[in-house]
């Protein structure tokens, strides 16, 4: 069973420098040299039913208005 971790910026654990060097190597490596060969390459089949913002959704926020008793509803 997968234990699922998710954190906020709050709770976010500090980096430490270990993996911040191991990010700095990571980051400064060229992409050619990126192990891709689990990940298939996307081609243009691949994009030829894709659909923009399919599983989008935009972000809503509870608000709450307060009218004055002499405004007509």
């Amino acid at each position: 069973m997968t234990k699922i971790v998710s954190y906020t910026p709050e709770t976010l654990p500090r980096m430490t420098a270990e993996r911040s060097a191991e990010l700095k190597v990571m980051y400064e490596e060229p992409n050619f040299k990126i192990d891709t060969s689990d990940i298939p390459e996307w081609t243009a089949e691949d994009f030829k039913n894709a659909v923009r913002g399919r599983f989008y959704r935009p972000m809503k926020k509870q608000i709450t208005a307060r009218l004055d008793a002499d405004v007509p509803h």
